[in-house]
C-alpha cells in the first residue's frame, strides 16, 4: 500500500522505490517535508535521531547467548594463536638449521 501511494506520488524509477522503500521511517518523512539540509545543528540532531531509531530495531543477544558467542570467539581465537606460535616456531626452528 505505501509503496503503491509513493509510486503514484511520484514517478519514481524502481531502483528509486526500491531505495525510499528501504528507508527509515524517520528519512522517508523528511524527504517528504523537504528536510534533506539544514544547519549543522539540525543535522546533528537528525543524525542523533536515525542513530536512535535504528538501533530500536537491533535484535539484542541473551545473556546465554552472548555467554556463548564469547566463549566460541575466545575459542577461536586461542586455536588460532596456537597454530600461528607453532607456524612461527618451525619456521625460526628451519632458519636456524638453514643459516645456522
Amino acid at each position: 500500500m505505501a509503496r503503491e501511494k509513493v509510486w503514484k506520488q511520484k514517478d519514481l524509477t524502481t531502483n528509486e522505490l526500491y531505495e525510499r522503500s528501504e528507508m527509515s521511517e524517520i528519512e522517508s518523512r523528511e524527504i517528504e517535508s523537504g528536510e534533506e539540509r539544514g544547519n549543522i545543528f539540525q543535522r546533528a540532531g537528525r543524525f542523533y535521531r536515525q542513530v536512535v531509531a535504528e538501533l530500536r530495531k537491533v535484535v539484542w543477544p541473551s545473556r546465554k547467548q552472548l555467554t556463548t558467542y564469547t566463549a566460541v570467539v575466545l575459542v577461536f581465537v586461542s586455536f588460532i594463536i596456537a597454530v600461528v606460535s607453532l607456524f612461527d616456531l618451525v619456521l625460526t626452528k628451519v632458519t636456524f638449521w638453514v643459516f645456522g
